[in-house]
């Protein structure tokens, strides 16, 4: 069974909302992204989304992009991600994703790519660059070494959230349609429709993406779905807190943690 079934089992008999939370791979160095996954699953993350540098992160903000740039400058390879795999599995067992861009895996080789992922420990990708349309490219792979393709949809997918759902494996990525603010389930009409859509047509959890959330509304943000998904934020405090970086993220995930739990 896939890590990331697995997880969503043991979250469903305990009742409780997923934390996903995510971090940009080489920045600032690799040793420090082996420790800030293995920190993150401490503190209470369920799954981790390790994110791969490239060069144009269209699909991302400012902080995620400038986090991209900042490890390409360093040098930062897909091979040395995965790398450091196999020191993170020897301690841990809970689900990894990447989110990476379509360029990168066929420049690395598709097959490849979900090969090493399956041997290593990699349980999903996602792509954020690869319209939903587009997902035979790599499915074939994904699903001969058993690594799932998350897929995305947000309010813009329109009539497609459903056929896009129906099709998902591991779990939805969902993008608010305002990430600048939580969504109100009783007062966003486009969430609430995009949600009731899903939970009609998916066979697998949906979790809410939010870039930075403040810890007094995950409780909220989680309302409507299974889990939320944590990034930009811890980027930016690991960025913005050199030294102090570790205590600083674990403070912040306990307490989105603790939220989510009440």
């Amino acid at each position: 069974m896939n890590r990331i079934d697995r997880c969503f089992e043991e979250l469903k008999k305990q009742n409780r909302k997923a934390l996903i939370t995510c971090t940009t791979a080489g920045d600032p160095d690799m040793d420090t992204t082996r420790q800030a996954v293995l920190e993150l699953f401490q503190d209470g993350a369920d799954i981790v989304e390790l994110g791969v540098p490239f060069s144009d992160p269209i699909a991302e903000d400012l902080i995620i992009q400038k986090a991209s740039l900042r490890s390409l400058k360093k040098g930062t390879t897909l091979d040395q991600i995965f790398e450091i795999i196999p020191a993170i599995r020897k301690e841990c067992d809970k689900p990894i994703v990447l989110s990476m861009y379509l360029n990168t895996i066929f420049a690395y080789g598709k097959e490849r790519f979900f090969e090493a992922c399956s041997r290593l420990g990699i349980d999903g990708v996602i792509v954020p660059d690869m319209p939903f349309e587009e997902h035979d490219e790599i499915a074939e792979y994904a699903d001969k070494y058993g690594v799932y393709s998350i897929n995305i949809l947000s309010p813009v997918s329109g009539k497609r959230v459903r056929k896009i759902a129906a099709a998902s494996k591991g779990y939805l990525y969902c993008i608010s349609s305002n990430q600048e603010r939580v969504p109100n389930p009783r007062e966003d009409q486009a969430f609430l429709d995009m949600c009731e859509m899903i939970r009609e047509s998916s066979k697998v959890p949906f979790c809410m993406e939010y870039g930075a959330l403040p810890i007094d509304y995950a409780d909220t943000a989680a309302q409507c779905c299974d889990g939320i998904v944590i990034g930009s934020a811890i980027v930016d405090i690991m960025n913005r807190n050199v030294g102090q970086a570790q205590k600083k993220v674990e403070q912040y995930v306990l307490d989105i943690r603790k939220a989510l739990d009440r």
